[in-house]
C-alpha cells in the first residue's frame, strides 16, 4: 500500500498534469560559508612551484599503460597536467606558497584496471629523495609547505585489492596479480600474502589482512608533515591526516557530457544502484565487503519496486541515473565511489551509506542540503526513510543539485574551468596560508624518520 502511495506521490510531484510539469526544476544558490566558497577564484591568493621530475615518475608510466587517464585515481595526473599551464603556477621556487611533486604513484594496473602500488612508497621515497636533494626548499620545512595527490583506495595508505585471492589447501591462501604476462605474488616484502591460520572463510580473513597491514602501515612517514590530496576521507581513520584536501574521484566529464538527456525528462525511478552486493572474488558472503552495508541493500530491496537496484551495469546507466530520484551512493571496500560524482553531476539526490566518510570539498559543498545520509545500521529501513522525507525538501535538494556550480566542483575537466575540481583544491590550498612559522625548522633539526617503515618500502626504486 505504502509503495502505491509514494507511486502516486511521485507523479504528482514529479510528473505532468495536463501536459504540463507541476514543478520545473529551477536552480538554487546555497548561502552562507560552504555554498559562498563554490565561486571563489583561487588566483592571486596562491603560488604553486611545479617540480621538475624525470619522467619514470609520471610520463613514462602513463605512456607505459594509457589507462591510468581514465581510471578513477586519474586526478593524479590532470592535476599535474593542469598546473603546468595554471597562472598560479610560478617558475620562481623562492616566491612559491607551496610546492607541487609530480608523481603518479597509482598508474600501475592489472589487467582488471586495479592499481598495484606494492612500489609506491618506494617510488614516493625516491621522488623526496630526489627533491631535498636537489633543491632547498623541502629541507626547510621538511614537507608542511610541500603538497602530494594520493587519490589511491586509502590514500598515502597505499592498500590495495587482491586479484585472484587462490586456495592452496585448508590452511594456505595466495593472493595473486598478474604482473607482466604471468600470475605471480607480489614482493613478499611489501608485506606478507600467505595466511597460515587455517580460517573458516580463507579469503575474506586474507582481504581483511591485507587492509589491516596497510592500516597498521599508515600514511607514508616521509609524507606525515605534507598536505594530501586524496580521495580517501573517513574521521578518526590513520589514513586521513588531519589537514588533507578530500576530494571526488575521477569521473570523465566527456563521457559524462554525452549521455546528457533533456532536463525536463521525468525522474520515474525512485531509487536507483547499479554495482556489486557482494565482492564473490574477495567477500562472497558480504560480511565484510561494505561492511554489510550493500548486501543488506539487496537482501531487503532486492523484491521492492520502488528500488531499481541490480548487478547489471547498462548502455543507460548514465541516462537511468538522470530518470532517478534517488541514487544509492553506499560504502565498498573504502567509503568513497564514483557514484557520488555520477549523482551530482546528474541531479539525482544521493543517498549516503557510509559512516564516518568525510565528503570531497565538505568546506564548500553542502552536503546535508544536497543529499540525504543513511547510517549503516539504518539500511533495512531504507524505503522509511526515504518516503518519508517531504516532496519540498526533495525538490529543494534537486534545485541545488540543478546549479550549475555544484556539478562543476566534482569535475576534473579538459581544459579546466573556473570552479572546477582543479580550483576547489586550490582553494582548499590558498586557505591553508600563511603557512605557520612553527613549520620552518631550525638549522640542523630533523623530525621526519627516514629510516621508518617496512623493509620493503625502504628499498630503493
Amino acid at each position: 500500500m505504502r509503495a502505491c502511495l509514494w507511486v502516486f506521490a511521485v507523479v504528482l510531484v514529479f510528473g505532468f498534469v495536463d501536459g504540463k510539469r507541476v514543478e520545473r526544476l529551477r536552480t538554487e544558490r546555497i548561502s552562507g560559508s560552504a555554498g559562498d566558497v563554490l565561486d571563489d577564484d583561487p588566483v592571486g591568493r596562491l603560488k604553486v612551484y611545479v617540480y621538475e621530475l624525470p619522467s619514470k615518475y609520471n610520463k613514462k608510466l602513463l605512456q607505459k599503460d594509457p589507462r591510468c587517464l581514465t581510471h578513477m585515481f586519474a586526478a593524479e595526473i590532470f592535476m599535474h597536467r593542469f598546473l603546468l599551464s595554471s597562472p598560479v603556477r610560478t617558475l620562481n621556487p623562492d616566491e612559491a606558497d607551496w610546492f607541487y611533486t609530480p608523481i603518479y604513484p597509482t598508474c600501475d594496473l592489472t589487467p582488471m584496471g586495479l592499481p598495484l602500488p606494492f612500489k609506491s612508497p618506494r617510488m614516493m621515497r625516491s621522488a623526496i629523495q630526489l627533491i631535498s636533494s636537489n633543491w632547498p626548499y623541502w629541507n626547510r620545512t621538511e614537507g608542511s609547505d610541500h603538497f602530494f595527490v594520493v587519490p589511491h583506495d586509502f590514500g598515502a595508505c597505499f592498500h590495495y585489492q587482491c586479484d585472484f585471492p587462490v586456495s592452496l589447501g585448508a590452511d594456505l591462501v595466495v593472493c595473486l596479480h598478474f604482473i607482466g604476462h604471468r600470475w605471480e605474488e607480489p614482493d613478499p616484502a611489501f608485506w606478507p600474502h600467505r595466511l597460515t591460520t587455517n580460517p573458516p572463510n580463507a579469503t575474506n580473513l586474507l582481504k581483511g589482512v591485507l587492509e589491516e597491514k596497510a592500516v597498521e602501515r599508515g600514511i607514508l612517514p616521509l609524507l606525515q608533515r605534507s598536505t594530501l590530496v586524496q580521495t580517501f576521507g573517513q574521521r578518526n581513520h590513520v589514513c586521513l591526516n588531519e589537514g588533507s584536501i578530500t576530494i571526488p574521484p575521477f569521473a570523465p566529464p566527456q563521457k559524462m557530457q554525452a549521455h546528457q538527456i533533456p532536463p525536463d525528462t521525468p525522474r520515474s525511478i525512485f531509487v536507483y544502484f547499479r554495482g556489486l552486493f557482494y565482492d564473490v572474488n574477495n567477500d562472497p558472503e558480504g560480511g565484510y565487503y561494505a561492511r554489510g552495508a550493500r548486501a543488506a541493500v539487496w537482501e531487503n530491496f532486492k523484491n521492492n519496486p520502488l528500488f531499481d537496484i541490480s548487478t547489471d551495469h547498462p548502455t543507460t546507466y548514465y541516462e537511468d541515473m538522470q530518470r532517478a530520484i534517488f541514487c544509492l551512493c553506499p560504502l565498498g571496500w573504502a567509503p568513497w565511489s564514483p557514484r557520488l560524482v555520477e549523482a551530482v553531476v546528474f541531479g539525482c539526490i544521493p543517498v549516503i551509506i557510509a559512516d564516518d566518510i568525510v565528503l570531497p570539498f565538505a568546506d564548500a559543498i553542502p552536503w546535508e542540503e544536497i543529499g540525504v545520509f543513511v547510517a549503516e545500521e539504518d539500511v533495512p529501513n531504507l524505503d522509511t526513510i526515504l518516503t518519508t522525507i517531504p516532496p519540498e525538501v526533495i525538490l529543494r535538494k534537486q534545485r541545488l543539485l540543478a546549479n550549475p556550480s555544484m556539478k562543476r566542483a566534482m569535475l576534473f575537466p579538459q581544459p579546466a574551468q573556473p570552479g572546477d575540481a582543479f580550483h576547489q583544491i586550490l582553494n582548499g590550498l590558498a586557505r591553508k596560508l600563511p603557512h605557520d612559522r612553527s613549520v620552518y625548522l631550525k638549522s640542523g633539526q630533523n623530525i621526519l624518520n627516514w629510516t621508518a617503515g617496512p623493509v620493503g618500502d625502504l628499498k630503493p626504486w
